[in-house]
């Protein structure tokens, strides 16, 4: 399913371990953590009734025959639903599937406008479409006016457009409380589980299931990849020791933290990243009041691509990165054919199979890290599955919240994020 390797890490076992014997008791919290803790989401892969909840709701909206999905959130709100549809069904889905899916998670007007448009051309052909508006606290800008403007739309193409909308909120939210009078399907988020850690409640749940995603095998990906990594023996938990690793590169300057994945529908499952840890350890004071300005800058680099881009820093410049290289499986076989005279562009390319070329380029760029003495771990999936990409998730969710532990920060909330909010909403009402 996952196996994480960190032989490359350039820093002894032995200090990892003292490092992660530090996380025990945050390891314990974890395992006995409720929905009344702020460590709420460790409970969402093994939650049967919150499953039948969503399930019943897909079930419901199914029945509608919807041509299309729009999803309208930002941030946490959508960006796990991204990664995971796009790891699982790829990229270029709305291509040659249906339903098809788009994400309005910008106040770009000519963004909107294109869905708009889509929204436009379905209805008129007489097809339907669900609108999943999605926001935790209810009262996001960018989501809001987004929904009034798209649901304006909706409106003026079905007289009971209310039974195509569905509102996931947290309950009694003003978006909630609207949404009972407005007559909308209605999803709740527990409380506690924050938008960054929410892909497997009803957030991230409902649009994958109305895309046919397996979500009883991503939760189960989801919770054995959680036995490994709330384990308390340290040394075989994936999520202590990547933290402990993230940690010991930051105290020695290395502050930026690089996903370098070589499967190009899993760049979405870096950008969900990029959120999770920036939001988490991002953080002016920590957990003392104390003015610490911690932080770790996480970047996403896609094989082969950015080995035409980043490469020659990533190589040439400063050792002030820690990379992790993301591997998978890939679903198709194409070959290369054989024209003997293209053999004098480019050598031995003649008869190889892409597959080959890339898994070439991938260990070529490890060797040159190695030689370069540039530190890097692997994480490998086992194939781009449902399993697989929800034990991913799940790690990362718990090496960032341990990884704020070991820098005394507060992995769940994110006050400099609503200081720009403030700021918008006070230049609104000029």
């Amino acid at each position: 399913m996952i196996v994480f390797k960190y032989e490359n890490a350039l820093i002894p076992k032995s200090k990892i371990s003292s490092i992660a014997k530090k996380l025990v008791p945050e390891l314990k919290k974890l395992n006995s953590a409720g929905y009344d803790d702020d460590r709420a989401s460790i409970n969402l892969p093994t939650d049967d009734k919150m499953l039948r909840v969503v399930n019943a709701a897909v079930e419901l909206k199914k029945k509608l025959h919807p041509q299309l999905i729009v999803v309208v959130g930002i941030g946490g709100s959508n960006l796990g639903t991204v990664a995971v549809q796009e790891a699982i069904l790829g990229k270029q889905w709305n291509l040659q599937h249906s339903p098809k899916i788009l994400y309005a998670d910008t106040v770009d007007p000519d963004a909107l406008q294109a869905v708009i448009e889509e929204m436009q051309q379905v209805l008129r052909q007489g097809q339907q479409i669900v609108l999943n508006v999605i926001s935790k606290s209810g009262s996001t800008t960018e989501t809001i006016a987004n929904f009034e403007i798209l649901l304006n739309v909706l409106k003026r193409h079905r007289k009971d457009a209310q039974k195509y909308v569905v509102v996931t909120t947290d309950k009694n939210s003003k978006l909630w409380n609207l949404g009972i009078k407005s007559g909308f399907s209605l999803l709740e988020i527990p409380r506690k589980v924050g938008g960054r850690y929410s892909v497997f409640s009803p957030v991230g749940l409902f649009p994958l299931g109305m895309l046919g995603i397996n979500l009883k095998e991503l939760l189960s990906g989801a919770a054995e990849m959680r036995k490994q990594c709330i384990s308390l023996n340290v040394k075989n938990n994936p999520a202590a020791i990547g933290a402990s690793l993230i940690y010991l590169h930051n105290k020695t300057g290395r502050n930026i933290y690089d996903h370098f994945i070589f499967a190009t529908d899993l760049e979405s499952m870096g950008k969900w990243y990029r959120q999770l840890l920036a939001e988490s350890v991002g953080k002016e004071q920590n957990l003392k009041g104390k003015r610490v300005n911690a932080g770790i800058t996480p970047t996403v680099s896609i094989g082969s691509t950015d080995l035409h881009s980043m490469a020659q820093l990533y190589l040439g410049g400063p050792s002030d990165k820690l990379t992790n290289f993301v591997i998978t499986h890939f679903n198709t076989t194409l070959k290369v054919p054989y024209y003997p005279e293209y053999n004098a562009l480019v050598p031995d390319l003649q008869k190889k199979e892409l597959n080959h070329i890339m898994h070439a380029m991938l260990y070529g760029t490890m060797a040159a890290y190695k030689k370069g003495k540039r530190p890097y771990t692997e994480t490998r999936l086992d194939g781009k599955n449902a399993k697989a990409v929800g034990a991913f998730i799940q790690l990362k969710m718990i090496e960032t919240i341990l990884l704020a532990k070991l820098l005394d920060v507060n992995p769940f909330d994110q006050p400099a994020v609503e200081s720009y909010k403030k700021e918008t909403r006070r230049i609104l009402v000029r």
